[in-house]
């Protein structure tokens, strides 16, 4: 088993055995471990920009693992969290693990359990980063709209077609095409049913104000203009 270059584990426990234990464990096939005896120790230090996972036990001193739990979830860090304790019980593992915890294990705890569960924890955080990243960059596309540019998306995103778009805009069709062209070249798709699952999949009250995309809507007949705006239906 080999570490992903840059995988950190975040070990919080207040056993010092355990947390020596851990982390020679952890050491050993190659991840970066940073161990804490308590939660405002490890919530001082944590950095949600570094790539990794965190092993905590449910019953520290101070704040518990739970605690930790709620503390990251409300400040919106996706970090991955796997818990250890040695007297759990159902109801507060079910409560963990429909809080987003990617494990909750029963010390003591087998290395090769242990191992497994951080794989699982850190495949879950890189594919949350590379989701986000995702998001940033239709983000930053968006961004790049005109104003105009953003009232054509708007329109075409609800499936009206370049006429029906220049008559609501009091413009002429021909400049309603210059701007969809320009608009998908720079968000960077052909189709526009490419176009609505693109926007669909960011939140369009925070990414692109004013764009409205309701649950019916239709993308099969969404998707008969081209990325120049040409359309049988389209012409005259």
């Amino acid at each position: 088993m080999v570490a992903d270059e840059g995988s950190t584990v975040y070990l919080v426990d207040d056993d010092e055995c355990v947390r020596v234990s851990f982390t020679r464990l952890l050491s050993t096939v190659g991840y970066v471990v940073r161990s804490y005896a308590s939660a405002e120790d490890f919530l001082s230090h944590h950095d949600p920009a570094i790539p990794g996972c965190a092993v905590v036990d449910l019953s520290l001193p101070g704040m518990d693992g739970l605690g930790i739990q709620q503390t990251l979830v409300s400040s919106q860090v996706n970090r991955p969290i796997i818990f250890v304790t040695g007297h759990g019980d159902i109801p507060t593992s079910v409560r963990a693990m429909k809080a987003g915890a990617v494990d909750f294990l029963t010390k003591p705890v087998e290395a090769s359990v242990l191992l497994s569960a951080v794989v699982h924890a850190l495949d879950r955080d890189l594919e949350t980063r590379r989701e986000g990243e995702r998001k940033q960059s239709i983000e930053k596309r968006l961004a790049s709209l005109t104003p105009r540019e953003r009232q054509v998306l708007a329109h075409v995103t609800a499936g009206r077609l370049n006429k029906q778009i220049a008559g609501d805009l009091g413009t002429v069709e021909k400049t309603i095409k210059v701007h969809r062209a320009r608009m998908m070249r720079k968000i960077g798709v052909r189709t526009v049913a490419d176009l609505v699952r693109l926007v669909a999949s960011v939140d369009p009250a925070v990414d692109a104000p004013g764009l409205a995309l309701g649950p019916t809507t239709a993308l099969p007949s969404l998707a008969v203009e081209d990325a120049d705006g040409r359309d049988s239906r389209d012409r005259g």
